[in-house]
């Protein structure tokens, strides 16, 4: 039987070893006692949410775990249509999300579907469908490491960039809860933002519609990518993207086929943002992919999600990741970089 303190049983990737110790904090109070506590005892930490966004070394036996599970949601009326929400890290963000399209709150709708905890979602500035987090975020709660009492930062001093954050930059610590201003427009959704979303959705980009048309939109895309997880889809068994779509100069992407897909990033167009999903597929890697007798894979439904078939370790992962990315380089000149966080290698 498998031993449920593995972090093989605790992430959506489904490998990694047993840490030395496990904790669970159900409480705001819990999670920052626990977190003292393990900082007091070790130097290899790791403060783990919805396992979503994580690949663990097969042996970790140094490692300590804290196990974020705190809940519970606040709302208040700020004026102008404006509700804050505070939210506790612990909860399970699309959850969250599913309860502020009840609602018929905008601000979070495009974001559906995506796996982990809400104390997660800032540290990653999650995004999809042309939304990111840093949006709706007011500000967090956050117990710095070597600290012994959280502070409240405001989204301003987050360092929010894609698929980037102050706390991916160097900042340690645990994030206890997250406030998120949101905003009531009668029920409809923000701006629709991304063309693919807006195709679906049968409308232009720009168009609003209501939020809880955007939410089933955007799950069945999701779905049909193998982006939602389930347990009976090997398809979703992994950390959804596994590689951001990477930035590079206007030069060097006009020197990639002219069906390459480009989007700029600034105003004057000197750097551009690639599909990572595209680079892939055309370095000769397709959908499916497996190197011989590795338990992961590529999704059979995205060149972008490298996944666990039933078998992986984390060295499959890793080795999977490592041979794309020689590809990719060795075709397009592109360094393809991993969203999730490695931990223990």
């Amino acid at each position: 039987m498998a031993d449920p303190r593995s972090l093989a049983q605790l992430t959506t990737m489904g490998v990694g070893g047993t840490p030395e110790k496990l904790r669970t904090a159900n409480s705001r109070d819990e999670v920052v006692e626990q977190a003292l506590a393990m900082w007091r005892e070790v130097d290899e930490w790791l403060v783990l949410g919805g396992g979503s966004n994580l690949v663990v070394a097969d042996e970790i036996p140094h490692l300590q775990v804290l196990q974020v599970a705190s809940k519970g949601v606040e709302a208040s009326n700020v004026g102008d249509g404006k509700i804050l929400l505070r939210v506790q890290a612990g909860e399970t963000w699309d959850d969250l999300v599913a309860g502020t399209v009840q609602a018929g709150l905008a601000g979070l709708e495009a974001l559906s579907g995506i796996p982990g905890s809400v104390g997660a979602a800032p540290i990653q500035n999650i995004g999809a469908y042309g939304a990111e987090v840093e949006s709706a975020i007011k500000r967090v709660e956050f117990l710095p490491f070597g600290e012994n009492t959280p502070r409240e930062l405001d989204a301003a001093d987050l360092g929010f960039g894609y698929r980037d954050s102050i706390f991916k930059r160097g900042l340690q610590g645990v994030i206890t809860r997250v406030d998120f201003e949101l905003t009531n427009l009668g029920g409809l959704s923000q701006t629709i933002a991304f063309e693919q979303l807006a195709k679906a959705l049968a409308v232009d980009v720009g168009a609003q519609v209501p939020v809880a048309d955007v939410r089933q939109a955007v799950l069945a895309l999701r779905a049909s990518k193998g982006m939602v997880y389930t347990t009976d889809d090997a398809d979703s068994h992994g950390c959804g993207s596994f590689f951001t779509n990477p930035i590079v100069s206007d030069r060097h992407a006009r020197s990639l086929p002219t069906d390459a897909p480009k989007w700029p990033v600034d105003e004057d167009g000197r750097q551009v943002k690639l599909s990572a999903a595209w680079l892939i597929e055309h370095a000769g890697i397709p959908k499916g992919f497996s190197i011989p007798g590795s338990g992961a894979a590529l999704s059979s439904k995205h060149t972008l999600a490298i996944t666990n078939r039933g078998n992986a370790t984390a060295l499959d992962v890793l080795q999977l990741a490592e041979f794309i990315q020689i590809q990719v380089s060795n075709r397009f000149g592109v360094n393809l970089q991993p969203e999730p966080n490695l931990i223990g290698f």
